[in-house]
């Protein structure tokens, strides 16, 4: 009987959890069961790829990284690990998923889907699925570092046409970039994604890290829609995109 008072709890607790995200997404939008439609100012669903790839990333007002002494001294070791082998970047040996803010410079396309209390963001590249809840406070970091994600843990709220997605309880295993710059498992990143003028979306990112850096700073991404673009399969080994027509790309002779 103890067990099965637990289950209906259990139950009773996911039953009112549920409503309290959807909820909040469905003022800003209009939800009926599983399907939502977000207002205009807020639709940012859709296939997007990136206008200009960088394997450094693209830090605001073309400055250099704030390293801290520890964190230079990394990066450092990083360069020549990579000068010696390009395939010590275990994201590109293995598969492995490349984390934020990496992912973000992807020269592969990637898909928002916006649903009642979430908006799931999946990357071409290495298939990567990023769920964000939606009006939902992050856990503090004493909780995260007990299951780190390449990923991260994700939350996001809407200020105005801008979808804010902080995120941390990253594990330590990615670079920041292609060039291999260290981060720490207590790295956090803020997203601010908001879709331009002329169509476009802009993502900005700030990223705090204070092993690494000395200080905060900012990086900002740009997209153009690909409306009727289908992500495809990717897979070590096998095939994959052509994207030489990604400004930045180098096709090997």
């Amino acid at each position: 009987m103890a067990g099965k008072a637990a289950v209906v709890l259990l139950a009773a607790l996911t039953a009112a959890a549920i409503p309290s995200a959807a909820t909040a997404q469905s003022a800003a939008g209009t939800a009926t069961g599983p399907i939502f439609t977000p207002t205009e100012q807020q639709n940012i669903s859709g296939v997007w790829w990136i206008q200009n790839y960088s394997p450094r990333i693209p830090v605001e007002g073309e400055g250099e990284l704030p390293f801290a002494d520890e964190g230079r001294a990394l990066y450092e070791a990083n360069q020549a690990r990579l000068a010696a082998d390009p395939l010590a970047d275990e994201a590109r040996k293995f598969c492995l998923p490349d984390g934020v803010p990496r992912i973000l410079g992807s020269p592969y396309p990637f898909q928002i889907i916006q649903t009642p209390g979430y908006v799931t963001i999946i990357y071409e590249l290495n298939r990567v699925v990023r769920r964000v809840a939606l009006d939902l406070p992050l856990a503090p970091y004493e909780e995260l570092e007990l299951f780190p994600y390449f990923s991260g843990h994700s939350t996001g709220h809407w200020e105005g046409d801008t979808l804010v997605i902080e995120t941390a309880g990253y594990n330590d295993k990615t670079f920041i970039d292609d060039t291999g710059v260290p981060h720490s498992a207590r790295m956090r990143t803020v997203e601010r994604m908001r879709k331009a003028a002329d169509g476009s979306l802009e993502i900005g990112v700030t990223v705090s890290d204070p092993e690494v850096f000395a200080a905060d700073w900012s990086a900002r991404y740009l997209y153009d829609p690909q409306p009727g673009m289908r992500l495809l399969d990717y897979t070590c080994g096998e095939p994959h995109r052509d994207i030489s027509r990604v400004p930045g790309v180098r096709v090997p002779n």
